[in-house]
């Protein structure tokens, strides 16, 4: 274990519990392909990853189509779901210690950029970060690996080896290794153990304060 200077966090599952309103947005995008779906936690797989491949995998949808079921979940998301959320109990007073550490924060998410800011400004947690990166609205940046690279170049870094992810699901993992920074997995978010150990997280905490065991 060792400490680090820079912390990129996750949004879905790491800092905000997410998992109301995208299970929303996400039935109301299949509603419009006549499918009902009543099983919530079986939406929960749709947390984390980019959207249009969710679509893809679980409901066998052409790219089209999956491109316009993102169309369809963002008309409920963009004013309803968007704030369906909560932050995590103890993250906020989590930031301001490593804020008093000194520590650079930047958000790395696959959620939409303009949606990530409106989320971390609506919970008045803009303050304590450096930087929000994310997506393109129009599905540029749509993997974690490009987001990565884009918030390294925006914010200057160019000492890798002082940076951390921290995520909770193994697309967070994969596009740390892929870009060459180190990834704490967390799992009080909707990753497990098993999916964080197989993606090759180099350190996995079960909870918020385990976040400070790195500063």
């Amino acid at each position: 274990m060792k400490s680090y200077d820079i912390f990129f966090f996750d949004l879905d599952g790491t800092i905000t519990d997410s998992s109301l309103g995208i299970t929303n947005s996400v039935k109301h995008a299949l509603k419009k392909y006549g499918i009902v779906e009543t099983d919530r936690k079986k939406l929960c797989k749709f947390i984390g990853p980019p959207l249009p491949a969710s679509f893809e995998k679980y409901y066998g949808f052409s790219k089209d189509e999956a491109w316009k079921s993102v169309d369809y979940y963002r008309e409920y998301y963009k004013d309803t779901g968007i704030f369906e959320c909560e932050v995590y109990g103890g993250f906020e007073e989590m930031l301001k210690k490593l804020k008093a550490a000194g520590k650079t924060l930047v958000v790395a998410t696959s959620k939409p950029e303009p949606f990530a800011r409106r989320i971390m400004e609506h919970f008045k947690l803009a303050q304590y970060f450096d930087y929000v990166a994310g997506m393109e609205l129009d599905g540029r940046r749509g993997s974690k690996t490009e987001v990565i690279l884009y918030a390294l170049e925006a914010c200057g870094i160019k000492d890798r080896s002082r940076v951390l992810m921290v995520g909770d699901r193994e697309h967070d993992v994969m596009g740390a290794h892929e870009t060459g920074l180190d990834c704490l997995g967390v799992l009080y978010g909707f990753g497990t153990r098993e999916e964080l150990e197989s993606a090759g997280a180099d350190y996995i905490v079960d909870n918020v304060e385990g976040i400070l065991k790195f500063i």
